[in-house]
C-alpha cells in the first residue's frame, strides 16, 4: 500500500540548489537591442540544434495536420467539392424528380396500395433523394480530384508517388526550419515591431527579482528577456522562444500571483513551446499566410457584415484551419499549459495561482462549441484548478508512484528521443543515404543523356540493330528490322569510330549533345538532341533517346541486283521506303553485257536527315565496239541492194527513174551510245560524226540514158540492248 505523501505548508517553497542568475539587461549603448543569435536559448541544452530540434520533434500531429492541410490543397478540396456537389445535387434534383417513377418496375406499379404509396413517395421525394445523392457524388468528386490530379502527373510506378511524396515532405520540412529560424532569429525585431518594449527602471525593479527568484527555485542559471507591453486593464504574460513580453497591468498584481505568472512563463520557455508551434505554423506556411488576412479583418472591423463578407471569401481556409490545423495542434498546447502550470507548483506559488484561475474563470464562455471544446489553446480553468489540487507541493499527481521534480519537468527524453531510438534513426537514415546514392550511381552510369549516346553508338558498333533502335525515339513503324540488321552485319558497312561527347547541355526533359566521331575515315561532328523518357524502368529510372529514328534512303530502289553491304535491296515501287543506321555502306549495282556498275560509298552520318544512295551504270568498251561492229556490217549488207531506197536502210536516192543502181559506203558514222539503264543504250549519230554514202547508176529522160553518181550524209539511230552474254543493236524503224 503506497504511503501518502506529506503536504508540507503551501508557503513553503521546496528545496533547490542556489545559482546564480546571468543578467538579462541589453547594452546600455543600445537600448533597441536584445542579444542577437541563439544566445539568449534556455539552458538545459547542449547547442542550439538541440533546442531546436527538442521543440520541432514535440507536436507530430499538429504537423501533420498542417502538412495534410497545406500541401495536399484542402482548401482547395473543399471549394472544389462543393460546387462540385451543388452542380451534381441541382442535376440530381431535376433528374430524380422526373424520372423517378419510370424506376418503379411494372409489377410493382399494378400492385394494390403498394404501387400507389411508391408512386405517391417518388413523386414527392423523388427529387430530394436525387439532389442528396448528386450533392454528396459531386462532393466526393471534386473532394477527391484534388487530392489525386497532382499525383497523376508524378510518373510512372508506385515509386514515383513516394518520391513525391518524400520530396514535398522535405519541402515542407524545409519551409518550416526556416520559418523558426526567421521566428528565432529576428524575434526581438519583430517584437518591437508588435510593440514591446524595454522595461524602464522602476519595472525592472519590481519584475526582475521576481523574476530571478522563480527562475532560482526552477533551477534555472539563465532568465529570458523580459519585455514590456502597454496595457493598463489586462493582466497577462506571453512567453517567446527568447523573450517573455508581460503587460504593465501585471503590476498591479500582488508579487505572489506575478511570481506565479513568471513561473508559467518560465516552464513555457525552458521546454521550447514556441519552437514547436513556430514550426508548425512553418509547416503549413502558405495556410498559415492565406489565413492571417481574414483573421487580421475580422480581429480589425469586428462587425457581423464584416464578419459574413469575409467568411465568403475565404471559407475553405477558415474551415480548414477550424477543423484541421487548430484541433491537431491544440492537443500539444493544452498540454504544455498543464506542464507550465506544475511551474507554479514547484516555486511554491500554488494558492497565487489558484487565485488567478479562479478570478479569470469570469472571463470564459461556455465551452460546449467547436472553437471553444476542441480548437481552444488553453485547458478549461476548472481542469486546470483540478489539476493543481491534485498535484502536491513536492510535485507528486495523485496516483504517481514518482513525484514530478525539476529534473523530471525539464529533462525528460521524450521531445529528444532516447538514444536507441536516434541511433534506429541514424541507422535509417544511412541506409536511406546509401540507398540513394547507390539509385544515384545507377542513373548516372546507366540513365543520363551521356549514357544513351554512348549506347546508342556502341550498339552501331556491335552491329546490333535492335539495340541502337532502342536508343531512338522514333523506332521506325513499318521498318524491316531484319533488313535492317542484315545490313549492319554485312561485309562494307563501317560503323562511327572513336566517338566522344564533347559537350551537352540539358533543359529540363531535353538536352542537346555535341559529338565528335570518325566515318569514312574523316573526323566530323554532329549535334544531337535527346528526349528524357515519359516511362520508367523499374519505377525510378527515366531514361534518354535521341530523338528521331533510323535515316531513310532518298528514294526507293526500283532497279533489281542492287546490293548494299552484299545484302539485295528489294524490288520496291510503294510502301514504307529504306531506311538506314548511322554508317557507311558500299553499294553495288546489277551489271550485264552492255553496262558496268562501279561500287559506291553510302554515308549516314548521325542526326541526317536522309541518305543519298546514288549508283551510275557505264557503258563497257566492249559493248561500244560489239555495237559499232553490228552497225557497220547492217550498212554494208544495206549497201549491197541495187534498188534506190533499201527497205530499213538510213539512206535512199529520190533522182528520177534510176536503174543499175548502186551503193557504195565512202564513211561509216561515229556512233553515240547512251545507257538508259543497266542492259539498254539509245545509239545516235551526232549531227558532226554522220558517215558518207555514194549512189551511182543511169537515168533514163525521153527514150535515153544517161549515168549519174551522187553522195549523201548518213545517219543511224536505234537500240542496243543486252541479251545475256551478248549485245544486240536494232536501228530504228523510219
Amino acid at each position: 500500500m503506497t504511503e501518502p505523501h506529506t503536504v508540507p505548508p503551501e508557503n513553503t517553497p521546496p528545496t533547490v540548489p542556489q545559482l546564480d542568475v546571468r543578467a538579462a539587461e541589453p547594452p546600455a549603448a543600445d537600448p533597441q537591442s536584445t542579444g542577437g543569435g541563439f544566445s539568449d536559448r534556455p539552458p538545459g541544452y547542449p547547442s542550439a540544434l538541440v533546442w531546436l530540434r527538442a521543440g520541432i520533434l514535440r507536436d507530430w500531429r499538429g504537423v501533420l495536420g498542417a502538412f495534410v492541410a497545406t500541401w495536399f490543397y484542402l482548401p482547395v478540396a473543399l471549394l472544389l467539392a462543393f460546387w462540385g456537389g451543388l452542380s451534381f445535387g441541382i442535376v440530381g434534383l431535376f433528374a430524380g424528380g422526373l424520372g423517378a417513377d419510370d424506376q418503379v418496375p411494372q409489377v410493382l406499379r399494378d400492385a394494390p396500395l403498394i404501387g400507389s404509396l411508391l408512386e405517391s413517395f417518388l413523386s414527392r421525394s423523388g427529387g430530394v433523394l436525387g439532389g442528396v445523392a448528386g450533392f454528396a457524388v459531386g462532393f466526393l468528386v471534386g473532394f477527391l480530384s484534388v487530392l489525386v490530379l497532382p499525383w497523376l502527373g508524378a510518373g510512372e510506378g508506385p515509386f514515383a508517388v513516394v518520391t513525391g511524396l518524400v520530396g514535398t515532405v522535405v519541402a515542407a520540412g524545409l519551409i518550416g526550419v526556416l520559418y523558426t529560424l526567421y521566428r528565432v532569429v529576428l524575434e526581438p525585431r519583430l517584437l518591437v515591431v508588435s510593440g514591446a518594449r524595454q522595461p524602464s527602471r522602476r519595472e525592472a525593479a519590481r519584475l526582475r527579482p521576481v523574476l530571478d527568484d522563480c527562475a532560482r527555485r526552477l533551477g534555472l542559471p539563465s532568465v529570458p528577456r523580459l519585455l514590456m507591453e502597454d496595457d493598463p486593464v489586462l493582466s497577462n504574460a506571453r512567453t517567446y522562444a527568447r523573450h517573455v513580453v508581460v503587460t504593465t497591468a501585471v503590476l498591479t498584481e500582488a508579487d505572489d500571483e506575478i511570481a506565479a505568472l513568471f513561473s508559467h512563463e518560465l516552464v513555457h520557455w525552458r521546454t521550447g513551446d514556441e519552437i514547436t508551434s513556430a514550426f508548425v505554423r512553418g509547416v503549413g506556411l502558405p495556410l498559415t499566410l492565406a489565413h492571417a488576412l481574414p483573421a487580421w479583418l475580422m480581429r480589425t472591423f469586428p462587425h457581423p457584415g464584416t464578419n459574413f463578407v469575409v467568411f465568403l471569401l475565404f471559407w475553405p481556409v477558415l474551415l480548414t484551419m477550424r477543423y484541421v490545423v487548430l484541433p491537431l495542434h491544440a492537443r500539444d498546447v493544452r498540454a504544455a499549459e498543464y506542464r507550465a502550470d506544475l511551474g507554479a507548483v514547484l516555486t511554491g506559488h500554488v494558492e497565487a495561482m489558484r487565485r488567478i484561475l479562479e478570478r479569470r474563470l469570469s472571463f470564459e464562455t461556455g465551452r460546449s462549441g467547436w472553437d471553444e471544446a476542441v480548437c481552444a489553446t488553453h485547458p478549461p480553468h476548472e481542469l486546470r484548478l483540478d489539476a493543481l489540487e491534485r498535484a502536491s507541493l513536492t510535485g507528486a499527481p495523485t496516483g504517481v508512484t514518482e513525484p514530478v521534480t525539476v529534473e523530471r519537468l525539464f529533462n525528460q527524453s521524450g521531445p529528444v528521443g532516447t538514444r536507441r531510438t536516434w541511433l534506429l534513426v541514424g541507422a535509417l537514415a544511412l541506409v536511406a543515404c546509401l540507398g540513394a546514392g547507390g539509385l544515384s550511381a545507377v542513373q548516372w552510369a546507366f540513365f543520363r543523356p551521356e549514357a544513351a549516346v554512348e549506347g546508342f553508338f556502341a550498339a552501331l558498333a556491335d552491329r546490333d540493330s535492335e539495340a541502337a533502335l532502342g536508343h531512338l525515339t522514333d523506332q521506325g513503324a513499318g521498318t524491316d528490322t531484319k533488313l535492317l540488321d542484315r545490313l549492319l552485319r554485312g561485309e562494307g558497312y563501317q560503323p562511327p569510330t572513336d566517338v566522344e561527347v564533347s559537350s551537352l547541355e540539358r533543359d529540363g526533359d531535353t538536352a542537346t549533345a555535341t559529338v565528335a566521331y570518325r566515318l569514312a575515315e574523316a573526323r566530323q561532328t554532329a549535334t544531337l538532341t535527346l528526349e528524357r523518357d515519359k516511362e520508367s524502368t523499374a519505377g525510378l529510372f527515366h531514361g534518354w533517346r535521341l530523338t528521331g529514328g533510323p535515316i531513310p534512303l532518298n528514294s526507293s530502289i526500283a532497279d533489281p541486283g542492287v546490293r548494299l553491304n552484299g545484302v539485295e535491296l528489294p524490288v520496291a515501287t510503294e510502301g514504307p521506303p529504306l531506311v538506314l543506321l548511322p554508317g557507311v555502306y558500299t553499294a553495288t549495282g546489277p551489271s550485264s553485257a552492255l553496262s558496268e556498275t562501279p561500287n559506291a560509298t553510302v554515308v549516314a552520318d548521325p542526326g541526317q536527315s536522309a541518305a543519298t544512295l546514288q549508283l551510275t551504270p557505264v557503258l563497257k568498251p566492249a559493248a561500244a565496239e560489239a555495237v559499232e561492229a553490228q552497225v557497220r556490217a547492217w550498212l554494208d549488207e544495206c549497201a549491197k541492194q541495187t534498188v534506190t531506197a533499201p527497205p530499213g536502210c538510213p539512206f535512199s536516192y529520190y533522182g528520177g527513174s534510176a536503174q543499175k543502181v548502186t551503193w557504195k559506203i565512202l564513211e561509216y558514222p561515229k556512233l553515240t551510245l547512251e545507257l538508259t539503264g543497266p542492259a539498254s543504250a539509245q545509239v545516235t549519230t551526232p549531227p558532226e560524226t554522220r558517215g558518207r554514202v555514194q549512189v551511182s547508176g543511169t537515168n533514163t529522160y525521153f527514150g535515153g540514158t544517161s549515168p549519174f553518181t551522187d553522195d549523201d550524209t548518213l545517219s543511224v539511230t536505234g537500240v542496243a540492248t543486252a541479251d545475256g552474254d551478248n549485245v544486240t543493236f536494232r536501228p530504228a524503224v523510219n
